[in-house]
C-alpha cells in the first residue's frame, strides 16, 4: 500500500437516492473511518476548524484515540466544515485513487443530508438559503434593507442576532434595487471589432445570484471587459446554482436547480455559447459538483454534463481569451499594488491561479502578493454568530499579508488594493484587516475596501476611474 498517493485526485459521484446513504449506523461507520485515518496524518491541521476540532477531541479522550470518543460528540467537527474542498484538493494524500478513498467534504456533506432528511436544519437556516426569494423581496426595498443590516446599525443588527443567530459584526451583502439582469436588458454594448478575439466567439453569463441581485455592477464591468477584448456577451439567470442548499445538505433541491438551469442554457450551448459563471463558488458547482450530484440514468445528465463542458470561470475566460487570441491594446499600468487572495472555490476547480494570472496580463504588473490560503468566511457559515470569530482567526495570516501590502503602499504614497474573485470572501479580508491590533500586526490608517479582479482590469482598461 502507498503511504499516498501520487495521481491527480478523482472524485466519485454521490449516491445520494441510495437509502444506505441515509443509513445512520453506516454513516457512523464511515465516518469512525475516515476520522481515524485523519487522526494518523493531521497534514490538513491548518485548513479549516474542522481539523483542529477532531483532533482536540481525540487529543481529550482517556487513551488519545478515536474509539473513545463517543459518535455524539462529532457534530461540531462536522459544523465546521465549509465544503472548500481544499482538503480534498490540496493536502489529503488518501484521496482517490488511493485505496484510502477518503473525500472529507462530501463525507460531511452525507452527514448534513441525514440531518436535512431528518429535519434537523433549522427554519432560520433553510429561510437563508432562499437566495432568489430574498434577492426578489429586498430589491423592492433595498434602501431599508441595506439600512437595517448595516453593521453600524446596532440596533437591527441584535434584532438580526437574536432571530437568525447572525454575529453583529459580520458584514452582509448589500442589495441593489435593479438586478444584474434589468440592468444588462437594457444597456447595448459596443464590441470592440479591433480587438483580437473579434468575431471568434461569443459568451452568455451566468449572473448568479450574489452578482445579480448584490452587486450588478461588477456583472456589468465584467460585460464592459468582455466588449472590450471583442467578445458579445448576453445574461441569463434561471435561479441560483444551489450552494447554500447544499451547505445545508439538500441535495434534491440543488439537483432541481441543475436541471433548471442545464435546460435554460441548453440552446445557448448548442448554438456554441460559451458560458461564464461570475462567482467562483457557482463556477465549481456548475462545472464539478452538479455532474456528480446528477443521476446519470436521468434525460437531465447529458444537458448537465454538457454545460459542465462549456463553463468558464470568469478570470478563466479572460485568461483564455488571451492565450487563444490576443487582448485589445490600450492597457494603462495600476496605480499601486495588489494583494490577490485565490478563492477556494476557485482554487477547487483545478484549473491554476487563472485571477493571478489575468491580471499578469496587465502592464507592470510584477507588484502582485499572491493569497493563497483561506479568507476564513466560508459562505453562510462564516457569519454565524459562534463561527464570526472563529472566521476571522482562520482568516489571520491572510489579512496580515494583505495588511503587509497595504502599509508598504501608505509609505510610498500609492494606492493598493485587496482584491478576492470571491465577493465574500473580499469582504471578509477586509475586516480581517480593520481588525488586527496584536503586537505583530496593525491596520492601515487609510480607510480600505475591497475589490474584484475584473474592476483592476476594468481600471486598467479606463473602463472603471483609478483611485487617486
Amino acid at each position: 500500500m502507498p503511504e499516498g498517493s501520487t495521481k491527480a485526485p478523482i472524485r466519485h459521484s454521490l449516491d445520494w437516492q441510495n437509502p444506505d446513504f441515509y443509513d445512520e449506523e453506516k454513516l457512523d461507520a464511515e465516518l469512525r473511518r475516515v476520522f481515524d485515518i485523519c487522526h494518523g496524518c493531521r497534514r490538513c491541521f491548518n485548513l479549516c476548524d474542522s481539523f483542529p476540532r477532531l483532533f482536540d477531541l481525540i487529543d481529550a479522550s482517556p487513551s488519545g484515540e478515536l474509539h473513545d470518543v463517543k459518535s455524539d460528540l462529532f457534530k461540531p467537527v462536522i459544523d465546521a466544515c465549509t465544503l472548500c474542498d481544499m482538503c480534498f484538493m490540496t493536502k489529503c494524500p488518501y484521496v482517490p485513487p488511493h485505496e484510502f478513498n477518503l473525500d472529507f467534504p462530501h463525507l460531511m456533506l452525507r452527514h448534513r443530508a441525514v440531518d436535512n432528511k431528518k429535519g434537523k436544519v433549522s427554519f432560520t437556516d433553510q429561510e437563508l438559503t432562499k437566495t432568489d426569494r430574498n434577492g426578489e423581496i429586498a430589491k423592492y426595498m433595498a434602501p431599508i434593507a441595506n439600512w437595517a443590516t448595516a453593521t453600524k446599525n446596532k440596533f437591527s443588527r441584535n434584532i438580526l442576532e437574536k432571530i437568525a443567530d447572525i454575529h453583529p459584526e459580520a458584514e452582509l451583502p448589500e442589495y441593489a434595487a435593479k438586478t444584474f439582469v434589468a440592468r444588462a436588458k437594457n444597456h447595448e454594448l459596443e464590441v470592440n471589432q479591433q480587438a483580437p478575439a473579434y468575431g471568434k466567439r461569443k459568451a452568455v453569463i451566468y449572473a448568479t445570484c450574489t452578482m445579480n441581485y448584490n452587486a450588478p455592477d461588477l456583472g456589468m464591468l465584467a460585460r464592459a471587459v468582455l466588449a472590450k477584448s471583442g467578445v458579445a456577451s448576453e445574461v441569463l439567470y434561471p435561479s441560483c446554482c444551489g450552494m447554500p442548499q447544499l451547505e445545508q445538505g439538500d441535495i434534491a433541491d440543488v439537483v432541481a436547480n441543475a436541471r433548471k438551469v442545464a435546460e435554460a442554457f441548453k440552446p445557448w450551448i448548442e448554438n456554441d455559447y460559451d458560458v461564464i459563471a461570475l462567482v467562483p463558488s457557482c463556477a465549481l458547482m456548475l462545472k464539478l459538483e452538479w455532474p456528480l450530484l446528477m443521476p446519470k440514468d436521468e434525460p437531465a445528465y447529458e444537458a448537465v454534463k454538457k454545460l459542465s463542458a462549456a463553463t468558464f470561470d470568469l478570470s478563466e475566460y479572460v485568461v483564455d481569451i488571451a492565450t487563444k487570441h490576443g487582448l485589445a491594446e490600450g492597457m494603462q499600468p495600476l496605480a499601486g499594488p495588489v494583494a490577490l487572495h485565490l478563492a477556494c472555490h476557485a482554487r477547487a476547480q483545478n484549473m491554476g491561479a487563472k485571477a493571478a494570472e489575468m491580471l499578469k496580463l496587465l502592464p507592470q504588473s510584477e507588484d502582485i502578493t499572491i493569497l493563497e490560503r483561506c479568507s476564513g468566511h466560508g459562505g453562510s457559515w462564516g457569519i454565524k454568530r459562534e463561527n464570526f470569530p472563529v472566521a476571522l482567526k482562520i482568516g489571520k495570516p491572510v489579512a496580515r499579508k494583505a495588511a503587509e501590502v497595504l502599509r508598504t503602499a501608505e509609505e510610498n504614497q500609492r494606492s493598493a488594493f485587496i482584491t478576492s474573485e470571491c465577493p465574500l470572501a473580499a469582504e471578509h479580508i477586509v475586516q480581517g484587516v480593520e481588525n488586527l491590533s496584536d503586537a505583530t500586526s496593525s491596520a492601515p490608517t487609510k480607510h480600505i475596501r475591497a475589490w474584484h479582479p475584473i474592476e483592476i482590469f476594468a481600471m486598467a482598461y479606463g473602463i472603471k476611474r483609478m483611485p487617486e
